[in-house]
């Protein structure tokens, strides 16, 4: 058994805990937080805690003048640590929802509290905070979906004659007296009031938490499927992202500052901006808005190519994991599959809209072809290659609906809710979306070819015998490629948009006759050529910074 780590709390880790309050309630120096936060904490872990928990609020709550907001936030912190190096049991996932709750309570009520001094916390870290918590919320839906969808199928092959297992029994028991924890109408409303009162108030830390909460709020949407609300959560960060200055000190030595933008705030923390980008590409690709999502996936795949996956960068990382020798550094290889997810989202983008093609650069189209080529050759045989794309790219949608459990325990007698049901859905709602596209690749495959074609001919050509069955084809083709698209660069409402095509070709009948022309031939060669001047502007950059001594 481990012993228990209130029983002797080690001096540093005192230390730690007086200084990290200080910078948070007093002095809130930024550089002296970053220190703590992503250096101290993690040695101290790593010497003291790594496979277990850290001493409790009240055992320390002396290093810190009993305050309880501090408090709050320090139990997070540790109970975040705990989360990630356990595998956490039914009563660990309630005990994490009050974790959250008394949290967010408090940090409301000091919003609303005048006396009290304003806290501070580091971008990081408040993004650490809601990042966490849509992800305990998350697995909780899974797990307790999870367990019911098991009871169920236990008592319909026993035909509910047998007695669950004690592990099922009792987790359904703790879980059916806690059906108010992680509701998802509770957890929306702390990430609305978290929005709303750090957009009014001038604290740095509400208002670090106010717009991290508009990207967690936008990833939550996303899970529930609500593309539509995803998107629109976060307007309010882009509404304010030219004309609100947040100035934050530098940490360099002569203690210089240096002011962003709400969003380069929010794009200055890696995983905020990773998750911000996959999660509106996501929700473009299923309303139907592929160069849109593109563009996002283009964008990001290349800056995270140029730069987190760098020799540079990647020393400096393998330094600083043989340094700390934390678990939590294997952040690297989390970034390396949202990385091919997001390629084969482009794979699925790249290959169902060939007019995006221009819009993504040579390297990442490379990258695309060599990971997912055989899946191309997949959906031109007929087979299902969207579908594998998809499932390997899509986020983990969950249900927030909250199961009968005393049906569980009792017998079926009716429909047996799966874990996968809710991902189940979303994935045949993208099929359906892509069961035409092998249809409408063969047909663009062969206006291609043509200038002017009758429609017979080209109703033949596909297979369709009767032009009356054919023009649909036509029809249903130029409309499912018609799409809102952001025509205005950094425009905050990503929900509007100009009515254009994702065609890369025109063509109309006349006379019986279908008549093509290729939209737009230029594009290739102005990217191509945008794309060596920005190439040659990197490395004038790189050969001015070699340090030449004669």
């Amino acid at each position: 058994m481990a012993s228990d780590p209130d029983s002797c709390i080690p001096g540093p880790l005192k230390d730690f805990v007086f200084d990290l309050h200080d910078c948070v309630c007093t002095s809130q120096i930024h550089s002296e937080q970053v220190t703590l936060y992503s250096g101290t904490f993690r040695e101290l872990t790593s010497k003291y805690f790594a496979q277990g928990p850290w001493p409790s609020p009240q055992s320390i709550a002396s290093e810190c003048s009993n305050d309880t907001l501090f408090l709050a936030l320090y139990k997070e912190l540790t109970h975040r640590h705990l989360h990630s190096v356990s595998r956490p049991q039914v009563q660990d996932r309630i005990d994490g929802w009050h974790v959250y709750r008394n949290l967010f309570d408090l940090i409301l009520a000091s919003s609303e509290d005048a006396s009290r001094k304003p806290f501070y916390l580091l971008p990081e870290w408040c993004f650490d905070i809601l990042h966490e918590f849509v992800y305990q919320f998350q697995g909780f839906c899974q797990f307790r979906t999870s367990n019911y969808a098991n009871a169920c199928k236990h008592k319909e092959k026993s035909n509910a004659s047998k007695e669950l297992p004690n592990h099922l029994k009792d987790a359904l028991d703790v879980l059916g007296q806690n059906r108010d924890a992680w509701a998802v109408e509770t957890v929306l409303f702390y990430l609305h009031r978290l929005v709303n009162v750090g957009s009014n108030n001038k604290s740095l830390g509400f208002r670090y938490l106010a717009h991290f909460a508009t990207v967690t709020l936008a990833r939550l949407e996303c899970l529930l499927g609500d593309y539509h609300a995803s998107l629109e959560a976060l307007t309010p960060l882009l509404e304010v992202s030219n004309e609100t200055i947040l100035t934050i000190e530098s940490l360099e030595e002569d203690g210089s500052s240096k002011k962003f933008t709400t969003l380069e705030l929010v794009q200055s923390v890696f995983a905020a901006r990773l998750s911000m980008s996959y999660h509106s590409a996501v929700s473009y690709l299923m309303l139907r808005r592929y160069k849109d999502a593109a563009r996002v996936l283009s964008e990001q795949c290349v800056y995270m190519q140029r730069s987190l996956f760098s020799g540079a960068y990647l020393r400096q990382q393998n330094s600083h994991n043989r340094k700390s020798k934390d678990s939590s550094n294997n952040f690297m290889e989390q970034y390396q599959k949202l990385f091919d997810r997001m390629v084969a989202l482009l794979a699925i983008l790249v290959h169902a809209c060939p007019y995006t093609v221009p819009t993504v650069t040579d390297s990442i189209l490379r990258v695309v072809r060599e990971k997912h080529g055989k899946q191309w050759n997949k959906i031109e045989a007929g087979e299902e290659g969207y579908e594998d794309l998809f499932i390997f790219a899509c986020p983990k949608f969950i249900c927030p609906a909250v199961p009968d459990y005393a049906q569980a325990q009792q017998s079926t007698g009716g429909t047996v809710a799966s874990p996968q049901d809710s991902y189940k859905l979303q994935v045949k709602h993208f099929m359906n979306e892509m069961a035409a596209q092998p249809s409408f690749r063969k047909l663009r495959s062969y206006m291609k070819l043509y200038t002017s074609i009758s429609v017979s001919k080209l109703a033949a050509f596909n297979d369709v015998p009767q032009e009356d069955e054919f023009l649909p084809l036509l029809l249903s083709y130029k409309h499912k490629m018609r799409q809102l698209e952001q025509t205005i660069e950094g425009s905050p409402k990503l929900l509007d948009g100009t009515l254009g095509t994702a065609l890369d070709i025109h063509y109309y009948i006349h006379n019986d006759m279908v008549h093509v022309d290729e939209a737009e031939k230029q594009r290739g060669f102005e990217n191509y050529f945008l794309a060596q001047i920005h190439q040659n502007e990197e490395v004038r950059k790189d050969v001015e910074g070699i340090s030449i001594k004669i």
